[in-house]
């Protein structure tokens, strides 16, 4: 509903409920009920995937099915009405109810007014809010940069006190949200906001500060890197996660690299140690799933690679899976070392070459070396009939 009023096109539609969630099951038997903090069905029609929720009710503090710790809401299954459901939301410009039937907009919070109007409030006491559920400062700092909506003061001021709150939420969790954040199209704008916010920190504890305690120093690599993954994503091509943590991660893995070379560690060595315990530091806060942050660490371990520009080792490092990826890392590497632009140009026409000599680009994560054969598996002989017994 917010989506369209703004005139965005809908990435989904949520659907809300009288009904329970087994009642949602009886009703479509192979929907999925996910959730223990806040149940939700999830329907499948179609191939595309409906997140049914039911109405929440008031909160009653005896009531078993609400738990909570230190304010944060841990359990969540308190069924309600539609007016009930409305209040218990988070933002007002969230509790805007569209009638599929009759095409009425259900408006209990003034969510319509705020949004004609590109304010973001939280409904009822922020900090409270906030507390309920620390997640959603990183859901104001989204809809900021996404929606173009400006906090109200209420909403906006207690963001930099309560990010500490973020350390009580599961990484898996924060992992998600990073997604969200940084993979959807406006993670320039999501940058700034997170730092306006006083919450990068937060997110990512490996980084440097700069100035106030929740931001961190900022790289002309990283804004690229930002910009990049934001054109992509306009243009419909893919992205990963990987790279854009090896580009958000890269300062403090370098920082640790150059330390641990001038104590007389390899250039190749040490990257490998400084990305195992950056990332080890990292997935403390957010966790890294392993098919991530394993072509993460790929990325910068291959970047010592790429000053070995002729004989078998550069035609090696053109083989490797993650060449691409490590290649496009190092051009955004010269937006901060201009020194590195020969070495890019040089990678740049060695491509040329190899495609003009095969019909293949070496980014191809599928392409190796066709004159390599297998060797040839000998038959195993047998016994001879002569053989003495």
């Amino acid at each position: 509903m917010r989506d369209l009023l703004l005139g965005k096109a809908p990435k989904d539609y949520d659907v809300a409920t009288d009904a329970i969630p087994e009642e949602v099951k009886t009703v479509f038997p192979r929907c999925r009920l996910i959730g223990r903090r806040f149940r939700l069905a999830h329907v499948r029609m179609g191939g595309v995937l409906i997140e049914v929720a039911t109405f929440r009710g008031p909160q009653i503090s005896d009531n078993d099915d609400l738990k909570h710790k230190n304010g944060r809401i841990l359990r969540d299954n308190v069924w309600g009405n539609l007016e009930e459901d409305a209040v218990r939301r988070d933002f007002t410009i969230n509790a805007l109810f569209l009638d599929p039937v009759s095409g009425e907009i259900q408006d209990f919070v003034g969510g319509y007014k705020d949004l004609s109007q590109r304010k973001l409030r939280l409904i009822g006491d922020a900090r409270l809010r906030y507390r309920e559920d620390p997640v959603r400062l990183l859901r104001a700092a989204r809809f900021v940069a996404k929606l173009g909506v400006e906090p109200v003061e209420d909403t906006a001021a207690p963001t930099m006190e309560m990010a500490k709150l973020l350390t009580d939420i599961p990484p898996a969790r924060l992992f998600e949200e990073v997604c969200k954040l940084f993979m959807t199209g406006h993670a320039a704008r999501t940058w700034q906001v997170l730092q306006r916010f006083q919450l990068t920190r937060s997110l990512f504890p490996v980084l440097r500060g700069k100035g106030k305690p929740g931001k961190a120093l900022t790289g002309a690599l990283l804004l690229q890197s930002l910009d990049n993954t934001d054109e992509r994503i306009a243009q419909e091509k893919p992205v990963t996660p990987a790279f854009l943590l090896a580009a958000v991660l890269w300062e403090p893995v370098h920082t640790r690299a150059d330390e641990l070379v001038g104590a007389g560690q390899t250039a190749y060595s040490a990257l490998g140690q400084a990305a195992d315990e950056i990332l080890t530091s990292q997935v403390q806060r957010t966790a890294i799933p392993r098919r991530f942050s394993a072509v993460t660490r790929q990325i910068w371990t291959l970047q010592p690679r790429f000053k070995n520009t002729h004989g078998r080792r550069a035609k090696n490092l053109m083989q490797e899976r993650r060449f691409r990826a490590a290649y496009d890392f190092l051009l955004l590497r010269v937006e901060e070392d201009g020194s590195l632009q020969s070495l890019a140009d040089h990678w740049t026409e060695a491509q040329k070459g190899v495609q003009l000599n095969t019909g293949r680009s070496p980014a191809d994560a599928g392409y190796r070396n066709k004159s390599r054969h297998r060797p040839r598996r000998r038959r195993p002989r047998g016994r001879s009939s002569s053989a003495k017994s």
